[in-house]
């Protein structure tokens, strides 16, 4: 040491140069400065690591799958308004599905497997998880049956246009 006094909580306080072995180079010992400095550019790196590999990887949040849009009915318009005010943020853009939510634009969703009662029954009752890894759906009470006769529309043209048709369930 230099022969300077320093209280204990000193950051100016060296820890000493000890020498491991006379033919070896020194070991330094680093301050508790030194360390914490460290630790915080260490963080950052890894926080930008992270931050790099969610905007750079493919995103959770895009469609699973992909939609062709045929031109749609009035009704099925009127359809797509209240589909993405109310479905688009769980089953994404044009029901394609997302991390959220599953595609309704799906062979699982044609009529033969799932008719239009059972998307009644999933806004106005919600329904539990069954055929995809996303958690159970609530029910949703501010979406008017109309609203949802209107939806039904817009998903079913959309299924017709991405060759989607009636096929009888078979358990």
């Amino acid at each position: 040491m230099t022969g300077r006094k320093t209280a204990i909580g000193d950051p100016q306080r060296r820890r000493p140069v000890r020498k491991s072995n006379p033919r070896s180079q020194k070991v330094i010992m680093k301050s508790p400065v030194q360390l914490s400095t460290l630790t915080v550019i260490a963080v950052l790196v890894l926080g930008a690591g992270v931050l790099g590999w969610r905007f750079f990887s493919p995103s959770l949040t895009t469609a699973m799958v992909k939609v062709k849009v045929p031109e749609l009915s009035a009704v099925a318009l009127r359809g797509q308004q209240a589909f993405d005010a109310n479905c688009a943020t769980c089953h994404g853009p044009n029901g394609a599905g997302s991390d959220k939510g599953p595609p309704l634009v799906h062979t699982i969703y044609n009529p033969g497997h799932h008719d239009d009662g059972a998307f009644f029954r999933a806004a106005n009752q919600g329904v539990r998880r069954h055929h995809w890894n996303f958690g159970d759906m609530p029910p949703l009470p501010e979406v008017t049956d109309g609203q949802i006769a209107d939806i039904i529309r817009y998903m079913r043209e959309l299924q017709e246009a991405n060759d989607i048709f009636f096929q009888p369930h078979q358990m």
